[in-house]
């Protein structure tokens, strides 16, 4: 049941043959109870083929809405899955100690998120996730694109809206129009397929890295943003989202990293530190994931990346969560980034 997973103030409600979905509301004007706002009726989930542009969804996981603005075909690098004997050699990334891993290609999204459930979510999920690099002379200056996410196929619950602006998000009305004659009724306008265009090298989705230790799941997503001169040498720039997932019952807490990044050049560092973004978030049944985003640089065109989260259980024992290791390329083209919104 893809609704089980769900853990957010939405109400879900069966009526004959349709699933309606309402959001729940506390009236400051009604401190004594709660109000339903009706959001939409829920579509089946798609079990073969992609979600369209427009497409309107609940994520199953963060509870947030959303509509999809492109697909992404990546390649899903799962370290839980053991090949038959009998596969061939498999692709890159390669091995992790002496287990090998074969991709498999896996539809990701790239989505807006409403701004109204943003303050709902900002504590398991960060919004403004998706960076650039900046056009000017600070090597290091990053800007964001709030509300702009990446989503996997299985994360997405569809439903319909009779709403014309169903999505409230700065960038709605500049890359999608109503159309009710289409299925899902909201088109892309020129505008979208230009930004789509314009920023294709530094949003692109590749490579998804998974491992589960201890019924803790990981997920790495690296993204290249680019190349810097500074100080008489280049500077390449990434990005790596990370999901954190507790898939069983125990109450535990993130408490530690550990990196390894290895450069091209034949630098090893090791990074360590309390949590991760200044959080230790608590992994329950009720919010069993965490996503952050993070960055790295190398005066190298490529490297790797591998570690470990320190988690604690609930009686102060702890054990250690693996980090896939991910590839750091730079197989881009090096032109500078954008540095905002240009159609």
């Amino acid at each position: 049941n893809p609704f089980q997973r769900l853990q957010v103030s939405f109400l879900i409600r069966l009526c004959q043959s349709h699933v309606f979905l309402f959001i729940v509301l506390t009236s400051a004007w009604r401190p004594e109870g709660k109000i339903l706002e009706t959001v939409g009726v829920f579509e089946a989930v798609k079990q073969h083929g992609k979600y369209e542009t427009g497409q309107l969804f609940l994520h199953s996981v963060f509870g947030y809405r959303g509509i999809v603005l492109f697909p992404w075909h990546a390649r899903l690098y799962d370290r839980d899955v053991t090949p038959p004997m009998s596969d061939s050699k498999p692709e890159p990334p390669g091995a992790h100690g002496s287990k090998e891993v074969k991709g498999k290609t896996h539809t990701y999204y790239q989505v807006l998120i409403d701004t109204r459930d943003c303050p709902h979510i900002s504590q398991r999920s960060q919004t403004e996730a998706v960076t650039f690099l900046a056009n000017h002379d600070d090597s290091r200056a990053l800007y964001a694109i709030p509300g702009l996410d990446y989503v996997s196929h299985e994360d997405i619950l569809p439903y319909h809206s009779a709403e014309q602006v169903p999505i409230q998000h700065e960038l709605f009305e500049r890359f999608l129009v109503y159309n009710p004659s289409k299925t899902p009724p909201f088109i892309p306008r020129d505008t979208l397929k230009a930004w789509q265009e314009k920023n294709h090298p530094w949003l692109e989705l590749s490579d998804v890295h998974r491992e589960t230790t201890e019924n803790i799941r990981v997920t790495v997503i690296p993204f290249y943003m680019g190349m810097r001169e500074a100080q008489n040498s280049h500077v390449y720039w990434w990005r790596y989202c990370i999901r954190l997932e507790n898939m069983g019952n125990e109450v535990v807490q993130l408490r530690e990293r550990h990196w390894r990044i290895f450069s091209l050049s034949g630098t090893l560092e090791t990074v360590r530190g309390r949590g991760v973004v200044g959080r230790e978030p608590v992994l329950s049944k009720e919010q069993p994931a965490f996503q952050y985003s993070s960055h790295v640089s190398l005066q190298a065109p490529s490297g790797h990346m591998w570690g470990t989260f320190r988690i604690e259980r609930t009686d102060g024992s702890h054990f250690d969560v693996r980090i896939p290791p991910f590839s750091l390329e730079s197989n881009k083209d090096d032109k500078a980034p954008p540095a905002g919104y240009t159609f």
